[in-house]
């Protein structure tokens, strides 16, 4: 692990991955918030660790010269270097996640857990490479609401899916129809992945953005950015049938009046915003 520039985070990356290296992580080596990165970028701080995982036989001297010949041996700071014991590290997480509940009866349990309680909606998922397992204030926000709704047949659409946990609740949870979507495919692959584990793969179509097909929901869940939000109230908007219903989340409490006026601008009858540790979550109708 080293510590250089933000300007030099990717190319350090880039060159630890020419080496050899099986994985690269970037983490704050200054305490430096990032809230609201724009969509596509790859965030790092001011002041950037780099991570590299590597097999225990490579030469990490022969990588650190490497890299301070193609950059100058005075970018770099607090070099590290550890070996790490061997271990199942695919089920390492489990020290950490547990089953959660939200509301009355939705469950979020990792592979090999169970719940044994009358009348439970029991969603499997293990961490992975997209985001959303419920740990997060915002999934958790939406993840509530969704147990208290009424989704009997209704039409969903997730946009920014993710893991696709919201869509997957809302089809444990009653809902016939769940349109997925994400700019990332490798988001659509999980949430396919997990519908699959969880028995719901025939309520759920994923699509890329630009590949939505024609339709209109009954209930809008999009737990993204504030910026992004706004910038898609109108596109949303029209995804939504008069009288429906719009979830709305990945705000921080203090943009969440901004992002409520934008929607209310657009016909939505907007209620008021909930909050956890931070973050809040709108809900709102559709009027006109």
């Amino acid at each position: 692990m080293v510590t250089v520039d933000e300007d030099l985070a990717e190319a350090v990356s880039d060159e630890l991955t020419d080496a050899g290296a099986s994985s690269v992580s970037f983490l704050d080596a200054g305490d430096q918030p990032l809230f609201e990165p724009p969509l596509g970028t790859t965030p790092v701080w001011a002041q950037t660790r780099v991570l590299g995982l590597f097999e225990e036989d490579a030469d990490l001297a022969a990588v650190r010269l490497s890299l301070e010949q193609h950059f100058g041996a005075d970018k770099f700071r607090d070099w590290s270097e550890e070996t790490l014991a061997d271990q199942a590290w695919e089920r390492a997480w489990l020290e950490h996640f547990r089953s959660m509940r939200f509301g009355d009866r939705l469950w979020v349990c990792p592979t090999g857990f169970s719940v044994e309680e009358p009348g439970a909606a029991v969603m499997l998922l293990d961490p992975g490479l997209a985001f959303g397992t419920g740990t997060h204030p915002t999934t958790a926000l939406c993840l509530e609401w969704l147990d208290a709704a009424e989704l009997d047949g209704a039409v969903v659409l997730d946009y920014g899916c993710g893991s696709g946990i919201l869509g997957i609740a809302a089809a444990l949870l009653g809902a016939g129809r769940v349109y997925a979507v994400d700019i990332d495919p490798q988001a659509l692959v999980a949430t396919l992945d997990n519908a699959r584990k969880n028995g719901v793969e025939g309520k759920i179509e994923t699509f890329l953005p630009d590949r939505l097909s024609a339709f209109e929901s009954d209930v809008v869940l999009a737990n993204i950015l504030a910026n992004p939000l706004m910038e898609l109230a109108d596109a949303l908007r029209l995804r939504l049938r008069i009288g429906g219903r719009i979830v709305l989340s990945g705000v921080l409490a203090e943009q969440a009046d901004a992002v409520a006026s934008a929607y209310a601008l657009k016909g939505f009858e907007m209620e008021p915003v909930a909050i956890s540790e931070g973050w809040a979550r709108l809900a709102g109708v559709r009027r006109v």
